[in-house]
């Protein structure tokens, strides 16, 4: 289905009945990516949101870096809430939509439930260890200046974006969404509205608010771009409850490579009574 928010058209997949879920992809991704969570959690009661976020998939694609902030990206997931008539729900993204899902809990909390964050911890605890943690990210540096990705990321049947990410992910499909005109840049542009290479070198690159809903990170020890000191020091940033999971064996694409071990955890930390 499409809703229409903030002047731009949203593809979204709105299944189930019962207590809202709303799944936010990242960078390079869709709702496509949730394809093994939805079924588990429609099954089990809940009804879950999915939308291709602005820029992204079957999404409307703005042009320029401005449309990217943080703000209006906020805006859009309250807005497609307020269009569906969902006063407050469960969050889970993954990616960058963990950093959007961190952003819209502690700016806008009375929006959420709860909150799963896979990958991406709180965002001011983001270079934990600032070292090991800019090695991995320095691709974010080669994102931001426009026109240099966008040369050198389809050269050679996209060469370098599948050297990137190490064959994991749905890489095909990826290319795929990224030949459609203007989708590259919309993508890079999450990054180069929201990170510059000025705050790249500060240790608090995305400062917010700390968080007071319960919050589940979920890390997996064989993301390359992510390291778990960023993940364990978003408890410093949580005021309610806490709790961090470590998937072993595991790479960046967490919903894709470990279905089942995720359905779990989802299940049982929706269904946990908040206070512990």
């Amino acid at each position: 289905m499409r809703v229409t928010v903030n002047g731009l058209s949203f593809h979204l997949v709105d299944e189930g009945h019962g207590p809202a879920v709303l799944l936010l992809h990242g960078f390079p991704d869709s709702s496509h990516l949730w394809r093994h969570q939805i079924p588990a959690l429609t099954q089990a009661g809940y009804r879950v949101i999915a939308p291709d976020l602005r820029g992204f998939g079957e999404s409307d694609k703005p042009e320029s870096v401005e449309d990217y902030v943080m703000p209006l990206l906020i805006g859009d997931v309250t807005g497609i809430l307020d269009g569906l008539g969902v006063e407050q729900a469960t969050v889970v993204g993954h990616d960058w939509g963990a950093a959007l899902g961190w952003a819209l809990a502690a700016m806008m909390p009375a929006r959420l439930e709860r909150l799963v964050a896979l990958t991406v911890g709180h965002p001011s605890g983001f270079f934990a260890d600032p070292v090991g943690q800019r090695q991995r990210s320095w691709y974010i540096l080669f994102f931001l200046f426009p026109g240099v990705a966008e040369e050198a990321l389809p050269r050679d049947g996209w060469a370098l974006l599948r050297t990137l990410l190490r064959g994991q992910g749905d890489l095909d499909r990826y290319i795929r969404d990224l030949e459609r005109p203007g989708a590259l840049t919309a993508g890079l542009n999450w990054y180069r509205a929201n990170i510059s290479p000025e705050l790249f070198g500060q240790d608090n690159p995305m400062s917010l608010p700390p968080v007071s809903c319960p919050v589940m990170g979920v890390w997996a020890s064989d993301d390359p771009a992510l390291g778990e000191a960023q993940m364990l020091a978003s408890s410093t940033y949580v005021t309610g409850p806490w709790r961090y999971e470590r998937l072993d064996g595991v790479g960046h694409w967490i919903p894709l490579e470990a279905p089942d071990q995720l359905n779990e955890l989802l299940l049982d930390f929706i269904a946990a009574p908040s206070t512990v």
